[in-house]
């Protein structure tokens, strides 16, 4: 069953070091720094013990940030042939820079990186596949997506994802916090939360999910039903 592979798919994969490699390390100390959230250490280490049992071909990264996740996949690629590209796409042009820098550091991993947002790439990428004129803007699917983005965005980004999906690929984010306290029914939040729920309910007729409590967030993951 495919719901079952989705489940072991989110298992860890004990053949790999829990230490945090060196460079996510240092680029966890710059996002306190500058004062940025990042996933938690569980939540990291568990998307790279997925990819490693997917074996992908083609990854995409949206909120790619500096690199925190990005430098775990990095590095667990850095010595293997298996990958044919991995794609990180960020808004923003200071970002984009680290991310080259990070890019660099692992020049033996065929990566690029992409600066928009995701939702306004993908609805280039489909005008882009009727005309086929010039180079994509980004990756027209791949086998691993991971999703991180504000929860007013998060579904929307989501939905522009999900059709990118290979047959057996898997698509990777974090569950959102509900927004608490007295908000108002237009509050950002509380729309975003409320486009979170309906994404689920939606999604579930045409994907398997699977959701992976760990210390720090829970994991939620799409594969596509047959």
């Amino acid at each position: 069953m495919r719901e079952e592979v989705l489940a072991a798919v989110l298992s860890a994969n004990k053949e790999l070091p829990r230490d945090e490699p060196e460079v996510a390390a240092n680029i966890g100390l710059q996002l306190e720094h500058m004062g940025l959230s990042t996933w938690s250490i569980s939540v990291r280490r568990r998307i790279r013990d997925s990819i490693s049992l997917i074996e992908p071909k083609r990854i995409i990264q949206t909120g790619a940030g500096i690199g925190h996740l990005s430098a775990w996949i990095l590095d667990h690629y850095e010595n293997k042939d298996q990958l044919e590209h991995f794609q990180m796409i960020e808004e923003g042009n200071r970002f984009a820079v680290i991310l080259t820098r990070l890019a660099q550091r692992y020049s033996a991993v065929p990566t690029s990186i992409v600066v928009g947002a995701p939702s306004l790439l993908s609805s280039e990428l489909k005008a882009w596949s009727i005309s086929k004129s010039g180079d994509a803007p980004m990756l027209p699917g791949a086998d691993v997506i991971i999703v991180d983005a504000p929860m007013v965005r998060l579904a929307g980004e989501i939905n522009s994802m999900l059709p990118l999906l290979s047959k057996n690929g898997v698509l990777f984010t974090v569950e959102p916090t509900p927004p608490v306290g007295d908000r108002d029914t237009d509050d950002p939040e509380v729309v975003g939360f409320n486009g979170w729920m309906e994404l689920i309910k939606e999604s579930n007729g045409t994907h398997h999910l699977a959701f992976a409590p760990l210390f720090g967030g829970t994991i939620v993951a799409w594969l596509p039903k047959e």
